[in-house]
C-alpha cells in the first residue's frame, strides 16, 4: 500500500482515496510572467513522480494544474504590483502575450524532462466567474469584508487558521511590522478580490466594482470546480505552506464547512552551491542553460531523482556532471539487457520488481528505487531484466527504452555557417554586447547546434 507524508499531520499515512480506484489531485502550477528555473522544475518532477506512482499502483488519475496568469502580487502579503502587470510593462507586451509566451516555454520544458501534463490545465483568467461566485459566498457567510482596496478574508472567523504551517498568530500579530494596510482587521487577513486602479490592464466587473482576483482564490475555485471537495491530494513546493496553502484551507473550509483536502504533499527547495537560488544572484538556471553547457534535460531529471523529494537538493555543475556520467552508464547497462536473449526465468527480475514497488510506495522513495535498478542491471545480461527496467521506467521516466550502446560518435565538424555565427558571437561577447551575443546564440540553436563557452573560447556541437 502507498504511504505518503502528509504535511497536515506531519507523518506518513496510508493513502486511502475518497473514490475507490481513483485519485483526485491538484497541483499548484506556474505564474507565467517569466521563465521557470530548475528549482521550479524540481517541484514538477516531484509532482510527476507522484502521478506516475499512483498510475503504477493502478489508480485512475484526475489531475488539475493551474496556470496563474493574473492575481499573483509581488508580495505574498497582498502588497505591490501584480506580477503579470509588471512583466507586461517591462517587456512592452500585453499580459496575455506574456502569459501565452511563458506558458508555451513552460510546457516545452516539461516535455523535455518527461514530465506528463495533468489531465486538466486551468488558466486563472478563464475562471473569473467561478472566483467571483466563491468570494460572494464567503462574504455572505461572514468570512469576507470590504475595505478601500478590496475584499479580505477575516481569519479571526476561522479558528483553524494556521494548522498547516502551525503558525502562532498571536506571536505573529505581536511581532508584526507597521501595517501597510491599516484597514485590515489582522495582519494575516488576505485578499480575496482586489479593486483595480483605472490604469490596471487586467480587470473584470464584479459586485465590488472593477477588479481582479487574489492569488489564493484561484486554486480554491478551480479545485472545487473540477475535483469537488473534499478531494484526495494537493501538491506544491514547501514555500506554499505558510501562506498560499494555509489560505486555501481557510477559504475552502469556510465555504464548505468540512475538510477540503486529505493529503497535503510538498517538495523541498533546491539550493545552488549550498545557497539560495535567486535572480539577483544570477543562479536561476533554465533547462536551456543546461543544454547550452552540454547537458541533456534527462541528465537533470536523473540528478533530481537521486535525492528524496522532502530533502533539500544542492545543485552544482559538478554534481550534474556526475549525474550525466552515471545516467549514460545506466543507459549502456540497460542496452546490454535489451540486446540479450531471454533467460527463461521470470524470477530473475520479479524480486527486483517487488523491491521497486516497496520503495516507491514508501513515500516515493525514488533514490532507493534507483539503487534497486542499478543492482538489477548489473546482473548478467538477460532480456527479462530489460523488460523489468521498462516497468521501473513507468515511474522514473528516464527513457530507458531508448538506451543505446555506449560508444562515442566522432565529433562532427560544424558547417562554416555555424562557425561564422560562433565567431560573431565571440566578438560580441568580447565587446560586452550581450544582446547581440544572445541573439546569435539563439540563431545557432535554431539551426540545430549548441555552443558552449570554455576557458579557451567555445565548443560547438550538434544538438542531438
Amino acid at each position: 500500500m502507498l504511504r505518503i507524508y502528509n504535511t497536515l499531520s506531519r507523518q506518513k499515512e496510508d493513502f486511502v482515496p475518497i473514490h475507490e480506484g481513483k485519485a483526485y489531485m491538484y497541483s499548484c502550477g506556474p505564474t507565467v510572467y517569466n521563465f521557470a528555473h530548475i528549482g521550479n522544475l524540481r517541484t514538477y518532477i516531484f509532482m510527476d513522480i507522484f502521478r506516475r506512482t499512483l498510475k503504477y499502483d493502478g489508480y485512475k488519475l484526475k489531475g488539475v494544474m493551474n496556470i496563474t496568469d493574473v492575481g499573483h502580487l509581488l508580495s505574498d502579503g497582498d502588497e505591490g504590483e501584480d506580477k503579470m502587470q509588471k512583466a507586461s510593462r517591462e517587456q512592452k507586451k500585453t499580459p496575455w502575450e506574456i502569459a501565452e509566451f511563458y506558458t508555451k516555454v513552460f510546457f516545452e520544458d516539461l516535455e523535455k524532462l518527461n514530465i506528463g501534463k495533468p489531465e486538466i490545465i486551468a488558466k486563472a483568467t478563464e475562471h473569473i466567474k467561478e472566483m467571483i461566485d466563491y468570494v460572494q459566498k464567503l462574504v455572505e457567510k461572514g468570512y469576507g469584508y470590504e475595505i478601500d482596496d478590496g475584499i479580505y478574508f477575516d481569519i479571526s472567523k476561522f479558528p483553524g487558521y494556521g494548522k498547516l504551517s502551525r503558525l502562532d498568530l498571536d506571536e505573529q500579530q505581536a511581532g508584526a511590522r507597521v501595517e501597510v494596510n491599516s484597514q485590515k482587521r489582522h495582519p494575516a487577513d488576505f485578499a480575496l478580490w482586489k479593486k483595480a486602479e483605472p490604469e490596471h490592464i487586467m480587470q473584470w466587473e464584479s459586485p465590488w466594482g472593477m477588479g481582479y482576483p487574489g492569488w489564493h482564490i484561484e486554486c480554491s475555485a478551480m479545485s472545487l470546480k473540477y475535483l469537488g471537495m473534499p478531494f484526495d491530494i494537493h501538491t506544491g513546493g514547501v514555500d506554499h505552506i505558510p501562506v498560499h496553502h494555509e489560505n486555501e484551507i481557510a477559504q475552502n473550509e469556510a465555504l464548505t464547512g468540512k475538510k477540503s483536502v486529505n493529503y497535503w504533499v510538498h517538495g523541498e527547495f533546491m539550493l545552488v552551491d549550498n545557497g539560495k537560488m535567486s535572480k539577483s544572484l544570477g543562479n536561476t538556471y533554465r533547462v536551456s542553460d543546461l543544454e547550452e553547457r552540454g547537458f541533456k534535460p534527462l541528465d537533470f531529471r536523473y540528478f533530481c531523482l537521486n535525492t528524496h523529494y522532502r530533502k533539500k537538493l544542492n545543485f552544482t555543475f559538478e554534481g550534474l556532471k556526475a549525474a550525466q556520467a552515471a545516467y549514460a552508464r545506466l543507459l549502456s547497462l540497460v542496452f546490454k539487457h535489451k540486446q540479450a536473449a531471454p533467460c527463461g526465468d521470470k524470477s530473475v527480475a520479479e524480486k527486483y520488481l517487488a523491491q521497486f514497488q516497496e520503495a516507491i510506495d514508501d513515500d516515493l522513495n525514488v533514490p532507493l528505487a534507483l539503487g534497486i535498478l542499478w543492482t538489477m542491471v548489473k546482473q548478467a545480461p538477460c532480456r527479462e531484466i530489460y523488460d523489468a527496467a521498462l516497468e521501473f521506467d513507468k515511474v522514473l521516466a528516464l527513457s530507458l527504452d531508448k538506451a543505446k550502446a555506449a560508444e562515442q560518435a566522432p565529433e562532427e565538424q560544424a558547417p562554416a555557417e555555424i562557425i561564422e555565427l560562433c565567431e560573431k558571437r565571440k566578438a560580441a561577447k568580447a565587446a560586452r554586447d550581450w544582446a547581440t551575443a544572445d541573439k546569435l546564440r539563439a540563431e545557432i540553436v535554431e539551426k540545430g547546434y549548441l555552443v558552449i563557452d570554455t576557458k579557451e573560447g567555445y565548443k560547438v556541437s550538434k544538438n542531438k
